[in-house]
């Protein structure tokens, strides 16, 4: 006599796909970064000493061609070609930074060979937002 073998139905848990999927989008969520600057080209200037920059709300880039960023988008001034609009880069900065007493620290991130009348503009405006300036700066070597 012989006994006919069952057959079992093979599904796709979808229970356990839910918690996959959920696990992934808090995975890619937390890894995102909301600050995006790593196409601008820009060279630190470099120094001695440096200790670690602490975690920012905003960066201001000014890159090879002295054009200036906030976050990785660069601010725009029709009115005056290559020149900061302080006010606007004063206004953009207060609403990044909201109303927190502390954490308040901006990056700025100036090629080396920017001179002072292009950075002394951005300096005023970080200032005038309330922050903290954090300049990067590259390690020199001895």
């Amino acid at each position: 006599m012989k006994i006919p073998k069952r057959s079992f139905e093979a599904s796709v848990p979808s229970m356990a796909m839910g918690d996959i999927a959920f696990l992934l989008l808090i995975f890619f969520v937390i890894l995102a970064r909301a600050q995006d600057d790593s196409h601008l080209k820009w060279q630190p200037a470099k120094a001695e000493e440096l200790e670690q920059a602490k975690h920012h709300k905003a960066s201001v880039v000014i890159d090879v061609g002295n054009k200036y960023y906030l976050n990785g988008k660069e601010l725009e001034n029709p009115s005056q070609k290559g020149k900061l609009d302080k006010k606007d880069l004063t206004n953009k900065l207060k609403v990044l930074l909201g109303e927190a007493k502390e954490d308040r620290t901006v990056l700025l991130k100036v090629h080396k060979e920017t001179k002072a009348e292009r950075f002394e503009p951005v300096i005023e405006a970080i200032s005038a937002a309330g922050a903290e300036i954090h300049h990067v700066l590259e390690q020199e070597n001895n």
